[in-house]
């Protein structure tokens, strides 16, 4: 056993109790990335510079879903309260924000490091903080959903009455976790308004393509909860994300979408 009275003494031992110079990793930075609007400007948002639950990351379909809610904003957006889950940096709700919805709660893992940082997009970006219609929470799948109906409260409701849910919903590339697939549902069941025009919209990329059919499972249990479940989206990328990965590169590189509805 070293002696460590003898580091003491000015003997140049080894201190067992002492970690090497690199074992405490330095927290990664943030990153940026910039995502281009139909106008042509770029919106820039900020990514954590690292995360277990892979929010580093401005996903393909958050980029899709972007556009995708600009091209359709008569009808997804405008006027309409839109709640976005496990949205990263919130690519799609700040584009929300910027197409006239009424309300936007962009959510994601109650994590402080994520919370601040969506509340960091919105901050940093005059175009939507000027707008005033977005806020960032922390959520939980499947757990109750009082707190973000709290915002949509209006201002000729009491205090304690709350609306009856969103309009639209968005959900990207979240479909990987499968073991949660059942509370995204009931996130969905409980807070999206039961209104024939109400919509979630699920967009994903199966980046391990040998488990495609477990993300679809998905739809299975929509379909199961109620829903009418359409696709309405197919875009090939012009790259892979992950280039070292393995599986079908065609799928890899492909981005789905799909319309959550009530049946009527």
């Amino acid at each position: 056993m070293a002696d460590v009275k003898g580091q003491e003494n000015g003997d140049d031992a080894y201190d067992m109790f002492q970690e090497p110079e690199d074992f405490y990793q330095a927290p990664k930075e943030p990153t940026f990335a910039e995502h281009k609007l139909l106008s042509g400007k770029a919106l820039k948002v900020r990514l954590v510079g690292h995360n277990p639950l892979w929010g580093h990351y401005l996903w393909n379909a958050g980029r899709t879903l972007a556009t995708y809610l600009e091209e359709h904003s008569e009808k997804l957006v405008k006027g309409r309260s839109v709640l976005e889950l496990g949205a990263g940096g919130g690519l799609p709700s700040l584009v929300a924000a910027l197409n006239g919805a009424s309300t936007v709660v962009v959510t994601d893992y109650p994590d402080p490091e994520l919370i601040e940082n969506l509340a960091y997009n919105i901050e940093a970006n005059s175009a939507v903080r000027a707008k005033g219609n977005i806020s960032a929470e922390g959520y939980l799948w499947g757990s109750q959903v009082k707190a973000l109906f709290s915002y949509l409260i209006s201002d000729e409701t009491e205090s304690t009455t709350y609306a009856d849910g969103f309009d639209t919903l968005i959900l990207g590339d979240l479909l990987f976790n499968h073991s949660e697939h059942s509370k995204l549902v009931d996130t969905i069941l409980m807070s999206m308004k039961r209104s024939a025009n109400s919509v979630a919209l699920v967009f994903f990329t199966p980046y391990r393509p040998w488990l495609l059919q477990k993300d679809l499972a998905f739809f299975d249990l929509a379909r199961d909860a109620g829903f009418d479940v359409q696709k309405v989206f197919e875009k090939v990328m012009d790259k892979v994300m992950f280039e070292e990965d393995p599986g079908d590169e065609l799928l890899r590189r492909t981005v789905y979408g799909y319309e959550l509805r009530w049946k009527t």
